[in-house]
């Protein structure tokens, strides 16, 4: 529990700072030196880590990068941590899910996020530098044919994807996949500009020109706010992060791939918990500090009001080495 009596019981572990993709919004540059394998955890300190978050309370466990699964020992981490009695999930580009499927379904994985900016192949190409649009869309296609309904995380970006918006709603009418609109967030290195952030306003008031919806029921320490149009197999959501913080009823910490503990995605401070854990010294307490240090919204760095917002002025991680 933190100071404002929020509790946590959701815990983000980044398995890797390494992705085959290069979005720009996530990755800074092309010259970004990834972390040396004996600063990450390993296989065993992550599920020895991740039991005791869970003897602390942890009930949900979601995996994230980078790309989580390009670590080549991806499948014997979600192998252990599928043995935990929490709910585990995982975040991803979507390209290897085809190469894991068997391991995720033996782990009673149903919450896949696949993050994907655009359904045009040659902006995919622009946006993450790769040639792999084809292959995320067969894979999502195969979770759907598994009986697996994938969130879509698409991150917009005025004048890059917002035209897109209505293409990802149409999509939801004859499959049932669940497509959250993500407000542009500043990161270290990413060239965040208050111009770009399409906001939650922005993007209902784009749907309605051409369709009524109904929003949904918003369940506890939800950071989307839900809707569906009539008719239609699938669902959309607006995480509105800076234009409609959702910090009120914040469940969640983040373990960065290095065994940092951040309270907040936007914290400028973290704790090093695998240094000591290494040492054989108690975590426990150090993480109840961590978490009860915690801010009371954005990590105490700016607020919803995007014109004071000063990317420049905010100390944090690229969102690739903190895992989102």
């Amino acid at each position: 529990m933190d100071s404002f009596g929020r509790i946590h019981d959701y815990l983000r572990i980044s398995l890797t700072d390494v992705c085959n993709l290069r979005c720009n919004y996530c990755m800074p540059d092309d010259d970004y030196h990834f972390m040396h394998s004996d600063k990450l955890m390993k296989a065993d300190e992550i599920f020895q880590l991740a039991s005791v978050f869970v003897s602390l309370g942890i009930k949900k466990i979601r995996l994230t990068g980078g790309e989580p699964l390009v670590r080549k020992d991806a499948g014997e981490i979600i192998e252990k941590l599928a043995s935990l009695p929490v709910a585990l999930t995982i975040t991803t580009n979507g390209t290897r899910l085809h190469e894991h499927l068997d391991k995720l379904i033996k782990a009673n994985i149903q919450s896949i996020n696949i993050s994907l900016d655009t359904l045009d192949r040659n902006r995919f190409h622009l946006l993450t530098k790769r040639d792999s649009f084809e292959q995320v869309r067969d894979n999502i296609d195969l979770l759907l044919s598994n009986n697996i309904h994938p969130k879509i995380n698409m991150v917009v970006m005025k004048g890059i994807n917002e035209h897109e918006i209505m293409n990802f709603v149409e999509w939801t009418q004859h499959h049932p996949v669940h497509v959250r609109f993500i407000e542009f967030m500043p990161f270290s290195g990413n060239h965040w500009q208050r111009e770009q952030v399409f906001t939650w306003q922005d993007i209902l008031k784009q749907i309605e020109t051409k369709y009524r919806f109904t929003p949904l029921t918003k369940r506890p320490h939800d950071t989307a706010k839900h809707y569906q149009i009539d008719g239609f197999n699938g669902t959309f959501a607006v995480i509105s992060t800076m234009s409609a913080p959702f910090c009120g009823d914040c469940n969640r910490i983040r373990l960065t791939a290095d065994g940092k503990i951040k309270n907040c995605l936007f914290s400028a401070t973290e704790t090093d918990i695998l240094s000591p854990f290494r040492k054989g010294e108690d975590i426990i307490s150090i993480v109840r500090q961590n978490i009860y240090a915690k801010a009371k919204e954005l990590g105490g760095q700016f607020t919803s009001d995007l014109e004071k917002v000063e990317a420049s002025h905010i100390q944090n991680r690229s969102m690739i080495s903190i895992g989102g």
